[in-house]
């Protein structure tokens, strides 16, 4: 079906699917990370994480210099191998996105807590990571993640009064994200998979895993799609759901990771 000799790409959100939604375990898809790296097949991982804590998450997993998407595609790393090494932010960055969410609250009262409302205790507290991984969440370049604490009905209307703006609402598995209306896991994918194309000379077959409703585009957009057993209500609606194409666990997290790599290439 798959195979290691490639070329292969393989994304990955991190919470519920690589990393244990509760205890950040990701040792179950060891073996697997390290059979990729042994075959040169590029993890690039693809979050509602700020860039700084995808860096520190790199290096635990072994996937330094690789590319990631960070802030549900707000923010891409490339390659740090390709001359342009930068980090790119798309559309508004942080600084412009507070002021427009504040501006909606005092008009319309919403009831939400955002990550610029708290201090890293607080989100240590919300999270379960420790005080110094909580103080890298708080540092976003390009979206406000937040806790809802208000229904579903005003939940619509808070999505309107962010469209309004050129802004959009992102379900993860724990928390909402608000970033530019034009950016997404998608977006961000395609345009590094178009630079390997350019960069690397090959033409990869694309493989991406996820668990929760803010990975369907980026799931959507790659040639195969693991979709791991997540705690979110709502799942994953796929515009392509053809077993061909897209297996789902029956286990979460990085067990979850294992069995969807087993399953397209053993």
């Amino acid at each position: 079906m798959l195979s290691l000799r490639g070329p292969l790409l393989i994304f990955s959100d991190l919470d519920g699917s690589l990393l244990d939604i509760h205890t950040y375990e990701w040792q179950p898809a060891m073996p697997w990370l390290d059979k990729l790296q042994d075959n040169q097949v590029p993890v690039i991982l693809c979050s509602s994480k700020s860039a700084a804590e995808m860096l520190d998450i790199q290096q635990d997993l072994g996937l330094e210099g690789l590319p990631f998407i960070a802030e549900n595609g707000a923010v891409i790393q490339p390659d740090v191998r390709w001359e342009m090494g930068q980090r790119h932010i798309n559309g508004m960055t942080h600084r412009e996105i507070r002021p427009l969410i504040e501006q909606i609250r005092q008009q319309a009262g919403f009831k939400f807590t955002t990550f610029d409302d708290v201090d890293e205790r607080v989100i240590s507290e919300w999270t379960g990571v420790t005080r110094y991984r909580a103080a890298l969440a708080r540092k976003h370049d390009a979206s406000v993640t937040l806790i809802w604490r208000d229904s579903d009905e005003a939940m619509a209307r808070f999505e309107a009064a962010l469209a309004q703006r050129g802004l959009k609402c992102l379900q993860g598995a724990r928390f909402w994200h608000i970033l530019d209306a034009g950016c997404g896991k998608d977006v961000a994918a395609n345009w590094l998979i178009a630079q390997y194309r350019e960069r690397e000379n090959i033409e990869p077959t694309t493989l991406g895993l996820g668990d929760g409703p803010n990975d369907a585009p980026l799931l959507d957009s790659v040639d195969f799609a693991v979709v791991i057993k997540g705690i979110n209500r709502q799942g994953i609606t796929l515009r392509d759901d053809n077993p061909r194409r897209v297996y789902h666990t029956r286990q979460a997290g990085p067990l979850g990771w294992q069995e969807g790599l087993d399953h397209f290439l053993s």
